[in-house]
């Protein structure tokens, strides 16, 4: 059946079954699931776990904004296009023309123009970043690396199905009794030296689950200290993931040479 001939026998909108054969959103209601199942011919049945509590089951906030996504229209009463991944505006961020709100904060009744209720991304590549990111986020996975490594190397990959590694973490292992010349008991300890991630998909919290799975892993292993340098904003990241400033540790120094006076 093509898409118009199923919208007509299911009563399914046109524009929800392109987006569903689009993979976009977080999926279809089951109200829409059970309407195309039975406009195709079929029947579909639902088991309920002992588990759950008799009573109704009350359908996601999410699973019912997909039901009436396709009531939606614009100023002039137009349904949006599938094709522009249409999206709620939450915050100001989530706007493309609140431009001035990454310079400055203004209070709500001095914004320029008004903020509307729903946006999207006329711009295709814009819009490609955008799906790229969210793919990411819903796909992406981590693992250990061990292959052709030495054993005092730690390497963690974050992954995308058919597209490969996106963001990556190396630290090494070192022994407190090398490193001060005496006996600690064969305690161990380890150097992070640098947790990099794919531009496009920066901010999406890759960093972040790396770190938390090198702290996993170090439990496992009875290591308990990473020690890390860094400088800019890579500071506020690493605070922002447990580690503490320690005193005492190197410092960038410069020395700047100037000409004598004549």
């Amino acid at each position: 059946m093509s898409q118009r001939e199923l919208a007509a026998q299911s009563g399914v909108p046109k524009s929800t079954l392109a987006r569903i054969e689009a993979g976009q959103g977080a999926g279809p209601a089951f109200r829409t699931v059970e309407r195309l199942v039975r406009a195709a011919g079929g029947e579909l049945a639902l088991t309920v776990s002992n588990a759950l509590t008799a009573g109704s089951v009350d359908e996601s906030p999410q699973a019912r904004d997909d039901e009436l996504w396709d009531e939606l229209r614009d100023e002039a009463g137009r349904r949006y296009p599938a094709h522009l991944d249409v999206r709620r505006v939450l915050t100001l961020k989530d706007w493309p023309g609140a431009w001035w709100v990454h310079s400055y904060t203004l209070p709500q009744r001095l914004w320029p123009v008004r903020v509307p209720e729903l946006t999207y991304d006329l711009d295709r590549a814009r819009r490609d970043r955008r799906r790229l990111r969210a793919q990411a986020r819903a796909q992406v996975r981590f693992r250990r690396a061990f292959e052709g490594l030495p054993v005092t190397s730690w390497h963690f990959l974050a992954e995308l199905p058919g597209a490969g590694p996106v963001g990556e973490l190396r630290a090494h292992e070192r022994s407190l009794d090398l490193l001060r010349g005496e006996d600690w008991g064969d305690q161990r300890e380890l150097v992070l030296e640098g947790v990099v991630v794919a531009p496009g998909l920066r901010t999406l919290g890759i960093a972040r689950q790396l770190i938390d799975l090198l702290a996993r892993e170090m439990a496992v292993a009875d290591i308990r200290t990473v020690h890390a340098i860094a400088d800019g904003g890579n500071v506020e990241f690493l605070l922002a993931c447990g580690f503490e400033l320690q005193a005492g540790r190197p410092s960038a120094l410069t020395l700047e040479v100037r000409p004598p006076r004549p």
